[in-house]
């Protein structure tokens, strides 16, 4: 690797930033504030993509800034693994600023110069963890996100937006704590907190305790965002937030920090061979191999639809962790691969699930009898999405976990082989219900399919036509319980914001919750939403198959590749 200096890293992160003060300064007019939104995305998108041949072809692009603390400096560095996560932050970020659009506006939402704003900040931030040559740097831009991302968890300004908020930043400061202490473990160690690919050489002759100590302690502090068990639970909770900043937290931004650092831990600090010395690989990845069926199970009993993609993401999330744990080259790849893949298929469901809600005020599974003829290009999207992440072929989640498979056998660990398999079929028993519940029953004959039915699950009071009401607060509607619906209307008739301000009219179901009388209107594909919400949902859903069909072409998989032959010496 040849290291340049550049200011590029330092000029992306920026572009982000930058966007926080014109979002603000604009706030009068929303479409100049959308504009300079786009504009920020489009600015970082292209900055980061600038890089990439360079970075595929061995160079390295650094911004020194100079010493930040004795023995430490703040620099930027553009590598391969940082890559990978500034060019998916950006390219999403993007991709969700148009659907944000559409989203805000189409439940006239409150407060939106301080959602795009704070979202703005949380790229910067994500961009600067991307980008962090050490881990103190990485430590400011990890804590930095949070801050920013706080207002987006609170948006809805509720008691139980506020609740989720404080539990939040209980879980995720504490993480940052735990983290702190692990890295001032290793700068006693070695001296430095330097990233090398491989790993510090001193940290193979230190104290093995005290080594297997800081690995701990670095783990456990990303680990928290990474949404290992036990400290997942913030992140269903996180749910009250609006469906773009779901996707922001499960997707892009947060939960990849999480994984990222656990990513640069194992790779960069420690190095695959000390890892395996000490001995601490194996039990990380079983607590993965735990989370990854636990959370499985759990997502099963969910009847809100985004309560069970969050609890799909806690699952899916310990798919790149056990790839880091295990090892072995292609489960490297296939760990660091599920990081892009995740997320554009996990962003194609949320982004669903948004417009599902604008469009019909409908969050519950149970209500969904036959939605697919109100949103079927929604749905259809849905359920690509939804293969992907059971790892059926032709879609990003099948690569990854082909090579989650191929690494285990390398590592001679065939039980999470059967992990892997088991998860799979879990994923396809808690995503086949919602696709068979839009596209094959109607109001009238619909049961309680999305719910299991024995003690593992419960079947709730909705499931056997008990009263929603009748079921307690923070269960079913622990989100979007008429969330941010700012737009009241008594007379029946259909919204209206005015298209001088760059807004259209909406024809939403006035009605919360299922099918209106006379069951789902039938819309044509394309015509559910607007362009704002449709053109996002089809762009994630393809760049899905995308890195299923082409991964090497779509440049991540290349990116990774290039990752796993710094750190191991293979080549794929």
């Amino acid at each position: 690797m040849t290291n340049v200096p550049s200011l590029m890293p330092l000029a992306a992160v920026l572009a982000a930033a930058v966007g926080v003060v014109t979002i603000v300064a604009s706030r009068r007019s929303p479409n100049v504030r959308e504009g300079f939104t786009v504009l920020s995305a489009v600015s970082a998108l292209g900055i980061v993509a600038s890089m990439v041949p360079g970075v595929l072809n061995g160079t390295t692009y650094v911004t020194d800034l100079g010493t930040f603390v004795p023995g430490v400096r703040f620099v930027l560095r553009a590598d391969p693994l940082g890559m990978i996560f500034a060019l998916l932050a950006s390219l999403l970020w993007l991709i969700t600023s148009f659907y944000s659009i559409g989203y805000m506006r189409g439940l006239d939402e409150h407060a939106q110069t301080r959602y795009f704003a704070a979202f703005a900040g949380s790229v910067s931030a994500a961009l600067g963890v991307a980008f962090a040559s050490n881990l103190i740097v990485l430590y400011v831009f990890y804590e930095l996100l949070t801050v920013a991302t706080y207002p987006l968890v609170t948006h809805d300004e509720t008691d139980e937006a506020r609740k989720a908020g404080r539990k939040y930043l209980a879980y995720t400061f504490g993480g940052g704590v735990a983290a702190l202490a692990g890295t001032a473990l290793v700068f006693g160690m070695t001296g430095t907190v330097e990233f090398t690919a491989g790993g510090i050489a001193a940290l193979a002759n230190a104290d093995p305790v005290v080594a297997r100590a800081a690995f701990a302690l670095l783990v456990a502090g990303f680990g928290v965002k990474a949404a290992l068990m036990p400290v997942h639970s913030w992140l269903p909770d996180a749910m009250v937030a609006p469906t773009p900043v779901s996707g922001l937290l499960h997707a892009v931004a947060v939960v990849k920090s999480g994984v990222f650092g656990i990513a640069r831990v194992i790779l960069d600090v420690y190095g695959p061979d000390t890892v395996g010395s000490l001995g601490v690989g194996l039990p990380l990845a079983a607590v993965a191999a735990f989370t990854i069926v636990v959370a499985s199970i759990i997502a099963l009993r969910q009847d809100n639809l985004k309560r069970r993609l969050a609890y799909s993401t806690v699952s899916q999330l310990s798919y790149i962790v056990l790839g880091l744990a295990l090892l072995s080259p292609a489960a490297l790849v296939g760990g660091l691969l599920h990081i892009p893949a995740h997320a554009f298929m996990k962003l194609t469901l949320f982004f669903c699930a948004g417009a599902i809600h604008v469009e019909t005020h409908t969050d519950d599974i149970s209500d969904m009898a036959g939605i697919g003829r109100r949103m079927p290009l929604t749905m259809i999207a849905f359920t690509v999405a939804s293969l992907g992440m059971a790892g059926l072929p032709l879609v990003a989640g099948f690569v990854s976990k082909w090579y989650l498979l191929i690494g285990s056998i390398q590592a001679e660990q065939t039980v999470f082989v059967f992990v892997l398999l088991a998860s799979g079929l879990l994923n396809i028993g808690y995503f086949w219900p919602v696709i068979y519940q839009a596209f094959f029953q109607t109001p009238e004959d619909s049961d309680a399919k999305p719910l299991i039915e024995f003690p593992i699950g419960g079947v709730r009071a909705v499931a056997d036509g008990g009263s929603k009401d009748s079921v307690a607060e923070g269960e079913q509607y622990a989100v979007d319980r008429n969330p941010s619906d700012h737009i009241a209307v008594t007379d029946g008739e259909s919204d209206h914001v005015d298209a001088a301000d760059g807004e259209s009219d909406h024809d939403h179901d006035h009605h919360h919750g299922g099918a209106p009388a006379g069951g789902w209107e039938h819309r044509r594909l394309g015509t559910e939403s607007t362009w704002f919400m449709m053109a996002p949902i089809t762009i994630a859903a393809a760049g899905a198959i995308v890195l299923g069909v082409v991964p090497q072409t779509a440049v991540f998989l290349a990116l990774v590749q290039r990752v796993v032959a710094d750190v191991t010496g293979v080549v794929f």
